[in-house]
């Protein structure tokens, strides 16, 4: 088994100078975070140690280069090359990833862009990407996909290789709903849907996780059971995993050589004074002006504190030549300048100011002389920087102040959480920090430091990969149930060579997609004719048994002298026969389960009443799906309370909920044609639980067909209505 890593950027990137390829490692949380998990790899009988990773170079080459690069050149790195036009490479990601995406689900919509062009170059990346991976994907091999660059691969994967185990991980936030759809919708929908194609879709935080899920149930109309979609074509499990950091890493840097000679360089530089100390990469996401704001107070606020701090302010370059980080830059910039200039003296610089990238051993020895790590992002899907202090603090003193609004702050909650929209709130917390004692440093820290150790980068990537391969092992376990090839041809063999052939065929979901209205789903000519040919055959007894009312089934299938059956089995008509009712049954319970149900459907707009002879039907397949899903509980508990008396059975099937008399089933109606008939082959076709009661009281001989991915009394699954016509329609062929 190999593992697929596809991310936006290779672990390496290439340098073409003097028309030599050079290469350096890329930077970032995600390449330091997975390539510590490969490493552990090493011997390891999950996986194999070999692996791929696949991304874009960030270089456009020539095509001798191109070919030198793929095969010979990143061999070494286990790294394979996706190669973008220079153009569509722009729009891709300083359009419609880093002007569209990012400020989008960093709830910053005001500096979102909406452009055409660079969706369009978005959607061809993802094909780009999607043509690659499948170049070089083996069948065992488990596709593991990274970020928000490519949100569309995994259902272009799902669509051309079905039976890749594909797991998705998104690294920055995931926006509510109210945020999400300001994405055209068309946009949007494709996200989602792209999305979906994975088996599993990791986020870091719940909020994330339930974000994603509510976007899904408002948009795609999907309901989840506990984290878990059940699609036409597969499962999707999406689940919360927080990634960690290499912990064990981070303690041996600071306890190495090199840093502690660093570190002595550093304290004599900044001799007796408080450390406060903020890294980040240049972003209006990370609340850089914020926390100079919150220091600006501090410093006003506590003036016996003059001369005694030092804020060390570590900016990483980002983006450079995008405007809005240049405008950044400069109000950064200014700011610095003006709280130098405000408190600063011959002797005293309160901010040391740094722009520049800190490779890891400096990083850490700035981490291990920081009293304080003030760290406030306005949205951050993690901030590994803030583990990052915390593990490196080998003594473990010193206070981390942490935005609330990090994913990270879900874990840390022994920091000093701070809403970093408050300039009070930082000034505080800068303030407490400076003033709490070792001991209670030395306490916070050391249950950090735990939780760090446990859930480090290799266990959040074995808990991630574990429950991809266990979800798709559940998978294929289920696939085993579906009409295979083989049984198809074995069912088709059988009708051929029976003499007396009963088919009972549900119809909503099962014959005919859903439709909004109930009077919309119609057959056309092409169900008529097929039902019509089925039944041409004498040999055959051909019978819907429908939840549908008298009347409807009358209308449309009464002409074809076929057995119909009404209302889950309340009303029966044999083939040629006339309507009867099953037993003698009572309807007078329906006046007053009518009023709730009407009650229910005025406060949810789209919501309706259909009135059937011996049973109710409440429809919300037409309201929003958020309320609706709220609506049908709170009518489910209010139907259960008031029918306990009574001798009625609630249903509730596919954006509806039915309430009958109990005594009549599907299988009531379904017995009453094996009565007294010798059938050699029975086949039996439905979608819903309804259906259940129908699988129940056939012989274990009979054909039995559930419609959907859904554990069932059925022997065999179809995964939709399509896949029913076109059984039938090989049958009478």
């Amino acid at each position: 088994m190999r593992l697929l890593v596809v991310s936006n950027r290779l672990p390496v990137t290439v340098i073409n100078k003097d028309k030599k390829l050079l290469f350096q490692e890329s930077v970032g949380g995600l390449v330091s975070g997975i390539s510590a998990y490969l490493d552990s790899l090493k011997g390891s009988s999950f996986i194999e140690s070999d692996y791929l990773w696949v991304g874009w170079p960030g270089i456009t080459l020539s095509g001798e280069q191109e070919k030198e690069l793929k095969y010979r050149d990143l061999a070494e790195f286990h790294a394979y090359p996706v190669f973008v036009p220079e153009e569509t490479m722009d729009k891709f990601y300083h359009g419609f990833c880093n002007k569209t995406i990012w400020p989008l689900f960093h709830y910053f919509p005001s500096y979102a862009a909406f452009d055409e062009d660079c969706w369009d170059c978005y959607l061809e990346v993802n094909k780009l990407f999607c043509n690659t991976v499948l170049e070089m994907c083996k069948p065992d091999d488990i596709v593991w996909i990274h970020d928000y660059h490519l949100m569309l691969l995994p259902a272009l994967l799902r669509k051309r290789a079905p039976d890749i185990p594909i797991g998705f991980f998104l690294h920055i936030p995931f926006p509510s709903f109210e945020i999400f759809r300001l994405l055209p919708r068309k946009w949007s929908r494709e996200i989602l849907e792209g999305l979906l194609g994975a088996d599993l879709i990791g986020f870091h935080t719940y909020d994330y996780t339930q974000n994603f899920l509510r976007c899904v149930l408002r948009m795609l109309g999907y309901e989840h059971n506990m984290g878990k979609l059940i699609l036409e074509s597969h499962n999707v499990m999406v689940d919360t995993f927080p990634m960690g950091i290499d912990f064990g890493k981070y303690q041996n840097v600071a306890k190495s050589a090199e840093v502690k000679k660093r570190r002595n360089q550093l304290l004599k530089q900044v001799a007796d004074h408080k450390i406060i100390m903020s890294a980040d990469r240049l972003d209006y996401s990370k609340g850089i002006l914020n926390r100079l704001k919150g220091y600006d107070a501090f410093l006003d606020k506590n003036p016996d504190y003059h001369e005694k701090v030092i804020l060390i302010l570590l900016v990483v370059p980002s983006r450079i030549g995008v405007e809005k980080y240049q405008q950044m830059k400069k109000q950064i910039d200014e700011y610095v300048g003006k709280i130098n200039g405000k408190f600063g003296s011959l002797t005293w610089t309160p901010i040391i100011y740094l722009y520049k990238y800190e490779s890891l051993y400096p990083l850490v020895a700035l981490y291990s002389i920081s009293d304080i790590a003030l760290i406030t992002p306005l949205r951050d899907g993690m901030n590994l920087i803030a583990k990052e202090y915390v593990s490196a603090r080998i003594d473990q003193t010193g206070v981390l102040i942490l935005s609330e609004m990090a994913g990270a702050a879900k874990e840390l909650g022994e920091a000093i959480l701070i809403n970093p929209n408050s300039i009070e709130e930082i000034s505080d917390a800068l303030k407490q920090a400076l003033e709490m004692r070792e001991e209670e440093q030395i306490r916070r820290n050391r249950i950090m430091q735990t939780r760090l150790q446990r859930y480090d980068v290799v266990k959040w990537a074995e808990d991630f990969i574990h429950k991809l391969t266990s979800s798709r092992i559940d998978y294929n376990r289920f696939k085993a149930r579906f009409l295979n090839p083989a049984v198809w041809s074995s069912l088709i063999r059988d009708y051929k060579n029976a003499r007396k052939r009963l088919i009972l065929l549900d119809y909503d979901g099962t014959l005919v997609p859903f439709a909004d209205r109930p009077e919309l789903a119609k057959p056309d000519n092409a169900i008529l004719r097929l039902l019509e040919s089925l039944h041409e055959d004498s040999q055959n007894e051909v019978v819907i048994i429908s939840g549908r009312d008298r009347k409807n089934l009358e209308s449309w299938f009464g002409s074809l002298g076929i057995g119909l059956v009404a209302e889950h089995g309340a009303w029966i008509k044999e083939s040629k026969g006339e309507w009867n009712l099953m037993e003698m049954m009572t309807a007078d319970w329906k006046p007053h389960l009518y009023t709730i149900l009407e009650n229910y459907a005025d406060r949810l707009p789209g919501a309706f009443i259909e009135e059937k002879d011996f049973s109710l039907v409440w429809h919300y397949r037409m309201s929003d799906p958020e309320q609706s899903s709220i609506r049908a509980k709170e009518l489910l508990d209010d139907l259960v309370n008031f029918t306990a008396n009574i001798n009625v059975q609630i249903l509730q099937g596919n954006k509806v909920i039915e309430v009958r008399n109990s005594d009549i089933n599907k299988g009531t109606g379904t017995l009453h044609f094996l009565s007294g008939e010798a059938y050699d082959f029975i086949l039996a076709i439905g979608d819903d639980w309804t259906d259940e009661d129908l699988f129940k009281v056939l012989p274990e001989s009979a054909y039995t067909i559930r419609v959907g991915m859904t554990w069932s009394y059925a022997r065999f699954n179809l995964m939709n209505y399509k896949q029913v016509q076109q059984l039938l329609q090989d049958i009478v062929s």
